[in-house]
């Protein structure tokens, strides 16, 4: 006859890891020294979780790490280079640490990266020369700062086996810094970041940040109750230009039918979403209540602070949700119109 484990007593044995309300939901995430429980208490808050859970709840400035494109062709990577340096307005530096400053830098820069694609003739004809990343900041980070962290995480990330350049913009209330990296690596194998990979840039960029005294985090969105993905560039692009992107009229019509016939259509994946959502909230109250149980000051302080942050998350809401609303709204205004209007043709005829 087998013998079991005794069944723990103790609430924090029954928790499942604090990590599950900031761990990003891919298929192979990468751990992270926040992610790593203390073998000797799985379940247990570790200081690396506990220093990354304070600066949740005190929402530290959240990085941000995208790509923003990839050129096809030699005549797209020097109009690319041409935008990020302002036409050699811009000094920009290499991967050694070379700063290429004037229009006369930006032509040898574009005639070497020129040089290095015709030679690499495994290069399928539609694959991408280069990879093309921005990293900001939120407006008032030390711009200084952002641009040593930037290179650290180049350095890190790609300076072994990735040619790249970068430039900082400070031309717009975020710092940023652009970021183009060569496809094809020095082992001969292609950049092709994953979901994975580009949380581990956050991660990465937020630590060397942190490292030169600029508070930031990177966590993913439901981490902060937030379940809305950002819109594609094209859509924001068409939006600025006052056109009505195909998505957005498609999703209207099936809101508006939802409006007009009063019921509502039932999705899926807003049943899990909103799953999710009820189970990082629990977790932080869960892991609240510990604390406040330790009988230490520090750990009260930090309990009442993850109870407000939970309380001041966002309500539950999709850009369907959003969009409902806005349709409800608008037909509620039309009818308290026509009510009013009806109302006072009926004063006017009294009056008469």
């Amino acid at each position: 006859m087998s013998r079991r484990s005794p069944r723990p007593t103790d609430l924090a044995s029954e928790l499942p890891p604090i990590s599950y309300v900031w761990e990003t939901p891919n298929r192979r995430p990468r751990r992270a020294e926040w992610d790593i429980p203390d073998p000797a208490a799985p379940s247990r808050l570790t200081p690396a979780m506990r220093t990354k859970l304070e600066r949740i709840v005190r929402r530290a400035p959240e990085v941000m790490v995208k790509i923003t494109g990839r050129t096809k062709d030699v005549a797209h990577l020097k109009s690319h280079l041409a935008y990020i340096t302002r036409n050699g307005e811009l000094d920009v530096e290499t991967e050694q640490g070379t700063a290429l400053t004037g229009r006369s830098g930006l032509k040898d820069l574009q005639q070497r990266w020129e040089d290095d694609a015709a030679l690499d003739a495994k290069r399928r004809r539609d694959a991408s020369l280069s990879i093309n990343i921005i990293v900001s900041m939120p407006a008032g980070t030390d711009a200084i700062a952002v641009k040593d962290s930037a290179r650290a995480f180049a350095i890190e990330t790609f300076g072994y086996n990735h040619d790249y350049v970068f430039v900082q913009h400070l031309d717009n209330k975020h710092p940023h810094v652009h970021l183009t990296v060569r496809s094809r690596g020095q082992d001969g194998r292609r950049l092709n970041p994953r979901k994975a990979d580009l949380q581990a840039w956050r991660e990465r960029f937020a630590g060397e940040l942190r490292l030169r005294g600029i508070e930031a985090e990177a966590t993913p969105r439901r981490t902060r109750g937030r379940v809305r993905k950002g819109d594609r560039g094209a859509v924001l692009a068409l939006r600025k230009r006052k056109i009505t992107p195909e998505v957005d009229r498609l999703a209207r019509k099936e809101v508006l039918s939802e409006v007009r016939g009063g019921r509502t259509a039932k999705h899926p994946w807003n049943e899990q979403i909103k799953s999710r959502q009820d189970a990082i909230r629990r977790r932080y109250i869960d892991y609240a209540g510990e604390l406040e149980r330790s009988g230490v000051a520090e750990d009260r302080v930090l309990a009442r602070q993850i109870r407000q942050f939970v309380k001041d998350m966002p309500a539950f809401e999709t850009r369907r949700h959003a969009l409902k609303n806005e349709l409800s709204e608008l037909a509620n205004a039309r009818r308290r119109g026509a009510e009013q209007g009806r109302d006072d043709k009926r004063d006017d005829e009294r009056t008469r």
